[in-house]
């Protein structure tokens, strides 16, 4: 049975590479993507350089609980390195946000992910990408989420030419 998933994806170290080389591997390991706009932003929880950001949704056949060593791979592969400062510069980050209506918390996969309401920078490109589906806990819409989230922190559109 085919589920539909939304990622996040950031990176401040060779950001253009790293998100286009990022999505490449998600395309070739899972088919057709949904990509949101692309968002420049300051780091947060720590002083570095600013960061890309997007969501993404395809569909797989995938448990949930399968996807994150997928993601790490994709990560480490990308020269992630998980030593150090949890809040820190990173070359990729990946991290399912929402595998369909799914509510799950098992050893520490959390689904949906609390980013979602957190982070402008998860909730903004999610809100755009898929503005009507309703978070599974919140019974609200991304757009609905969206409207309410404060503060909004600055965020600028990107042209990475993602075609």
């Amino acid at each position: 049975m085919m589920a539909m998933v939304y990622v996040s994806i950031g990176s401040n170290v060779d950001r253009r590479n790293n998100i286009l080389s990022c999505l490449h591997a998600l395309h070739e390991r899972f088919g057709e993507l949904q990509i949101s706009a692309v968002y420049e932003n300051k780091a947060v929880g720590f002083s570095g350089d600013n960061f890309y950001n997007l969501v993404v949704g395809f569909h797989t056949e995938h448990p949930p609980q399968d996807l994150a060593p997928i993601f790490r791979q994709i990560e480490s592969d990308h020269g992630r390195v998980r030593e150090g400062e949890r809040f820190s510069s990173r070359t990729l980050d990946v991290d399912l946000l929402l595998y369909d209506d799914l509510i799950l918390k098992d050893r520490g996969l959390d689904v949906p992910r609390d980013e979602i309401t957190r982070y402008a920078f998860v909730l903004r490109p999610l809100a755009e990408l898929v503005p009507d589906l309703v978070h599974p806990e919140l019974d609200k819409t991304m757009h609905e989420l969206w409207q309410e989230f404060e503060p909004k922190e600055a965020m600028t559109v990107v042209d990475l030419d993602l075609a």
